[in-house]
């Protein structure tokens, strides 16, 4: 479903400086961060008219149909572009209004969120979460009752990504939480039922709440709508798949199964909580393809992997994490941001590090913060930003080889050949 777990590899170089004014406030475990020297460079990360020219054979070598490309400068959305179709078969093009399904990139946006609520003092970090919320999913196991926020954040819970039965199978950890890193989708949807319990809302309606509206994200939602549907792009096959045709769209098709439930009830899929999914479960059940729909995590807002965007609103929310911006009432504090974007654990012999809810990885320019985005092999996404510079660059993709299309546009437009891509 979203991006496969990491491996481990050599740490190359790492930057670890004192942070103790964070550690004081409460939001770092420890008194470390991750600091360089930064060094001024001339030119934007604004892909150059060469490259851009030759991007569409680029897409087409590797069966990427369509792209979306922003670029935050400056600590403002700068530029922004379209390229190719949002569906191989129809030919619809990409525009200014294409939404893309962003894959793992929801979980940087929604772990915003949930630094907002430690802000306004309504979730603990280090508190347990089954203290807020414990699902009837959850297997009875002693570390269950040690897995903190923090740990959800950082990746440290020790649960798997997904479970492969969620149906039938209890979700239970691995080791221990917090002594090693474990990708984990699965626990920061356990944190989004949290995040229910204590705002009483949906994901979306919290999300629009907190950060969408304010920020200015019209074109974002982790659910489903009729305007959705008609925007969003398609997902395609990797280009040495050995299968032909269009592939299963997954959400797409699970959304809007859902949403005849949804418009039957009169309650849209953007109000629906966990409750809500388990109620329609029955229903929604019959009337899909078997095993299409197995569980109530299938047809509800899914805060690891289920948001979509346009590109430009995704960059918009990637300047909420520069810094020496000014910061509106509604924004997380300046010391959230920072902890956000500082190493949350010291794993040795890792060459990137977690923050809350982002990666970080050192360049000779300083540490840049990035995650990737990877839904059932056909859509492939990237998200980078520099926040001491103030840059940031997003690119979206609806093809299942994206990821050779968006490392070389990373290149092209940055200078950085990142570790992170070996992932």
């Amino acid at each position: 479903m979203p991006t496969r777990p990491e491996r481990h590899r050599p740490d190359r170089r790492r930057f670890i400086a004192n942070a103790a004014a964070l550690a004081a406030v409460g939001l770092l475990p420890s008194a470390h961060a991750w600091a360089a020297p930064c060094r001024k460079q001339d030119s934007n990360w604004i892909p150059d008219d060469a490259f851009l020219a030759g991007l569409p054979g680029i897409m087409k070598a590797f069966a990427v149909p369509g792209v979306g490309i922003a670029v935050v400068d400056d600590g403002v959305v700068a530029w922004s572009r379209g390229f190719g179709v949002t569906n191989a078969v129809t030919g619809t093009p990409v525009d200014a209004r294409t939404v893309y399904e962003d894959a793992s990139l929801s979980k940087p946006v929604f772990a915003y969120l949930v630094m907002q609520l430690v802000d306004q003092g309504r979730i603990d970090l280090d508190k347990p979460l089954v203290q807020y919320r414990r699902p009837d999913y959850l297997a009875d196991h002693p570390w269950i009752e040690q897995i903190t926020p923090r740990d959800v954040l950082r990746h440290t819970t020790g649960l798997p990504n997904w479970r492969s039965k969620p149906a039938t199978e209890k979700l239970v950890p691995m080791v221990k939480p917090g002594t090693r890193i474990d990708y984990s989708g699965e626990a920061i949807f356990w944190l989004q039922l949290a995040v229910e319990a204590v705002t009483g809302q949906s994901l979306d309606d919290s999300m629009r709440e907190h950060l969408f509206g304010p920020a200015g994200m019209d074109d974002s939602s982790y659910t489903w709508n009729a305007d959705l549907a008609a925007r969003s792009v398609y997902g395609h096959r990797a280009h040495d798949a050995a299968e032909t045709g269009m592939p299963p769209q997954m959400f797409r098709e699970q959304w809007s199964i859902a949403q005849q439930i949804a418009d039957r009830w009169g309650k849209p899929l953007s109000a629906w909580k966990y409750e809500d999914a388990e109620r329609a479960l029955p229903e929604v059940i019959a009337l899909a393809p078997a095993g299409l729909v197995t569980w109530p995590g299938d047809i509800v807002a899914n805060a690891a992997a289920s948001l979509r965007t346009t590109v430009q609103d995704y960059a918009k929310f990637t300047t909420l994490m520069m810094a020496g911006r000014k910061r509106a009432p509604w924004e997380i504090r300046e010391a959230t941001r920072q902890a956000m974007l500082t190493p949350q654990i010291d794993i040795p012999g890792r060459y990137t590090q977690k923050g809350l809810g982002w990666n970080m990885e050192p360049t000779r320019d300083g540490p840049v913060f990035y995650h990737s985005g990877s839904n059932g092999g056909i859509f492939k996404n990237f998200a980078l930003g520099d926040a001491q510079r103030g840059r940031g660059i997003v690119v979206l993709t609806n093809g299942g080889s994206g990821s050779f299309v968006h490392q070389r546009v990373v290149r092209a437009a940055t200078g950085y050949d990142l570790l992170s891509y070996d992932l």
